[in-house]
């Protein structure tokens, strides 16, 4: 699966782990993650998440 990372503070989101202290399950797609979903460490909004 693709990882995604942040282009302002470098955070990797890693679909296998997920993010489920922010509601997101290990296993969801970058595409299923939420619209208002926001980088667990910066606040960063999807959009300015960069594929790696």
């Amino acid at each position: 699966m693709q990882k995604w990372e942040c282009t302002l503070c470098g955070y990797v989101y890693e679909p296998e782990q997920g993010d489920p202290d922010n509601g997101v399950e290990p296993g969801t797609a970058w595409e299923d993650v939420p619209e208002d979903w926001l980088c667990p460490l910066c606040g960063a909004t999807k959009d300015l998440f960069e594929p790696l």
